[in-house]
């Protein structure tokens, strides 16, 4: 077999299929239908006469041929990408480029309308559509480019680039004039006293859980929602607790009241973070600059 009979775009399709062991998922994130994807990758089998993947529970699995080309197969397509992006630019000022960032319903709150403001005038055209992902396939879906970004505490995240954005806590809120809040405690006083509350908490938020469940507050729970932004109009109106990044509920107007207990690992790290291999593609430059800029402490 020589390069000249290889469709570039069959290599895209190989390293789609390798990265997410799954051939109706990789023709999604390639925009091919299952058809073109599974014709594309016959073709492919019968230009390199193995297999290459293998049919296994869930998906598939690559064969040692296809395992020892993925490297190679990514890093030429990262090469090739931005070059590519080099040549082409990028002009804020003229692009219609769709970024797609994940980020939970708390981060959507915190960082979206400062930066659509931005956009708005720096970008008028750019899109921007938020996409959150499971946490143990952002890695997976950065390096796959279907999510141009992820922003978050995401200390699951490993192999990507990143950049400190903030650091934050996690406090109590509670609503304005609430009895707790009059009382002046510290320490493990405080984090005592905590019992007398009742609390709301969000399933998708796995650190808020985490703090419950530390501080053995699991049967003090009255309420789980599946949505954050519920979380202030129920604070306010109940003598229900929610425990939640301090950044957030400082944003929040009027009618609140917080306080601060010296939670487990209650301090954390807000990033962005991107694939490495998009890190020279110039439009992924351009916004990660305009993020840094907005957020970065």
């Amino acid at each position: 077999m020589h390069l000249k009979d290889v469709d570039l775009n069959l290599l895209r399709l190989f390293d789609a299929v390798y990265r997410t062991r799954n051939v109706s998922r990789a023709a999604e994130l390639l925009d091919l239908t299952q058809p073109a994807a599974s014709q594309g990758l016959s073709r492919l089998r019968t230009l390199i006469q193995d297999p290459l993947f293998m049919r296994s529970a869930g998906g598939v699995q690559p064969t040692p041929k296809a395992q020892r080309l993925a490297d190679p197969v990514r890093q030429a397509l990262a090469t090739l990408e931005q070059a590519l992006g080099e040549t082409a630019g990028f002009d804020p000022a003229r692009s219609s480029r769709t970024f797609h960032i994940h980020m939970s319903d708390i981060g959507e709150s915190r960082f979206l309308p400062e930066l659509m403001v931005v956009l708005r005038d720096r970008a008028p055209n750019v899109r921007v559509q938020t996409r959150p992902v499971p946490r143990d396939q952002i890695t997976e879906s950065l390096d796959a480019g279907r999510i141009d970004f992820a922003f978050g505490f995401l200390p699951m995240v490993k192999e990507s680039q990143r950049v400190r954005l903030l650091e934050d806590r996690y406090i109590v809120l509670l609503r304005e004039g609430h009895p707790f809040a009059r009382k002046r405690r510290t320490g493990a006083a405080l984090l005592e006293a905590l019992r007398d509350l009742e609390f709301v908490a969000v399933r998708s938020h796995a650190e808020t859980l985490r703090i419950v469940e530390q501080v053995g507050l699991e049967d003090r729970l009255r309420l789980v929602t599946e949505h954050f932004l519920v979380l202030p109009e129920i604070v306010k109106a109940t003598d229900l607790a929610a425990i939640m990044p301090r950044n957030i509920a400082r944003g929040f107007a009027g009618g609140y009241a917080i306080v601060e207990p010296a939670f487990p690992q209650r301090e954390f790290v807000v990033s962005l973070h991107w694939s490495k291999r998009f890190e020279g593609d110039p439009g992924n430059r351009w916004l990660r600059a305009q993020i840094e800029e907005l957020f970065r402490q």
